[in-house]
């Protein structure tokens, strides 16, 4: 029979974890009865990073990186919050941790002595934020959290309909204390950096931001890493540990303060697929130079109908649907049908590298600086639109589509009937 564990907050011994080099097992036990699994990599020093899962399949290197901390003076607790809830490893599954849990997970931490910083990224960085604002609720002007660090966060309350503006959480605007962002360049949230820190700020924290040139979000944990991405791993203990030097100093300029109460979250409908577009139907301007140096100018395309696809070559989605566009192209080739495939800011020579593999020929307009991205309101890659012969925006889609698909060219058909 399987012996429980002790909790985390009354032992720091334990078995060794099989896959955590260095780490012991523990647990912290909530009022509930419930215990949250916790590999302790143990360092010597007053730091102490409390990561929380992701919620990606397959971010596995969370261990050795941890390990690696510990040549830093960090020591890491990693806490399995998903599995003490029985909860899929989904980012989805985040929204369903109680705020509790993180407040239990804080105080057992602080328990040890150590300074307290959390670490958690993409849509973690939700659930790391509310626990803080909760802790620092049930603890009003407590010292003993130094912030929050988060990789690439996505703090958004969830993709927006086509053309509609993202709302933040409500957290964003009542976290109070010092954020260091880590944000790499090939990423959608990188457009979205400023008005992120704006957010913050609003709300009354201390934002930093290490930006990453060059790689991709999730590049620690990517089957595919290139010899670039692998040497940015290699450096992500240290630019953590710069990181919680930096909150340091941040907290010590801006001492705890009282967090604001929290306000509900409504509930956020995810619609999947090529929908009716429900924003303005009037698009943005949209002048680029293409990748053959041609000037695509969507004002000079009224009387067809064109598929507007915002991409990159180092998002997954955006490379599976592209196939189906060519094939799309070449089902209406005697129809007044277009393609602009925008591309966001990527260097001519990946571009062209990476469309010679994928034998395409619809144009390719460059968006250098993103700001036709921003234009468009465009929050997630891939993300479409089809505009009608006068030039409409009629459907939208978030997310790849397979393109050529019956009832995907039933709808466009259906605009390409229905005239200019």
């Amino acid at each position: 029979m399987k012996q429980p564990r002790q909790p985390l907050i009354m032992m720091f011994g334990g078995a060794m974890l099989a896959a955590s080099v260095g780490a012991s097992a523990n647990d912290v036990r909530l009022a509930d009865g419930i215990d949250i699994p916790v590999a302790v990599h143990a360092a010597s020093g007053d730091t102490l990073v409390l990561w929380l899962p992701s919620g990606i399949p397959g971010a596995t290197p969370d261990a050795v990186l941890a390990d690696k901390m510990r040549a830093h003076n960090i020591e890491v607790w990693r806490a399995e919050v998903l599995e003490a809830r029985f909860l899929p490893a989904l980012e989805s599954s985040l929204e369903q941790v109680p705020d509790s849990d993180i407040v239990a997970l804080i105080d057992a931490a602080r328990a040890s002595g150590k300074r307290v910083t959390l670490l958690a990224s993409a849509r973690a960085g939700l659930l790391a934020l509310r626990g803080a604002h909760a802790w620092q609720t049930a603890h009003p002007r407590t010292a003993g959290l130094d912030g929050v660090i988060l990789l690439h966060p996505n703090l958004y309350l969830g993709p927006p309909e086509p053309g509609r503006e993202a709302e933040f959480h409500p957290v964003v605007l009542r976290t109070r204390l010092p954020v260091h962002v880590i944000q790499p360049e090939k990423s959608p949230w990188r457009f979205r950096l400023d008005a992120l820190k704006t957010a913050l700020e609003r709300g009354g924290a201390r934002v930093t931001v290490q930006f990453l040139p060059g790689v991709r979000d999730r590049y620690y944990f990517r089957a595919d890493a290139t010899p670039g991405e692998d040497a940015e791993t290699a450096q992500l203990p240290a630019r953590v540990r710069a990181g919680i030097d930096t909150l340091r100093q941040a907290s010590a300029a801006n001492p705890a303060s009282k967090a604001p109460a929290a306000k509900p979250v409504a509930t956020h409908k995810v619609v999947r697929g090529l929908q009716a577009y429900q924003g303005n139907p009037s698009p943005p301007p949209l002048q680029l130079i293409d990748l053959n140096g041609r000037t695509q100018n969507l004002a000079q395309l009224r009387g067809r109908v064109v598929l507007v696809n915002f991409w990159a070559s180092w998002c997954p989605p955006c490379v599976r649907e592209m196939p189906s566009m060519q094939r799309l192209k070449e089902k209406l080739a005697d129809r007044p049908f277009t393609i602009l495939a925008v591309n966001m800011a990527e260097p001519d020579k990946d571009v062209r590298a990476f469309l010679s593999k994928m034998h395409v020929d619809f144009p390719v307009p460059m968006d250098r600086d993103g700001a036709v991205l921003k234009n468009w309101k465009v929050f997630v890659f891939p993300t479409s639109f089809v505009l009608d012969g006068e030039g409409n925006i009629r459907l939208g889609v978030f997310g790849e589509v397979e393109w050529d698909i019956p009832e995907v060219v039933e709808k466009v058909v259906g605009l390409l009937s229905a005239g200019p």
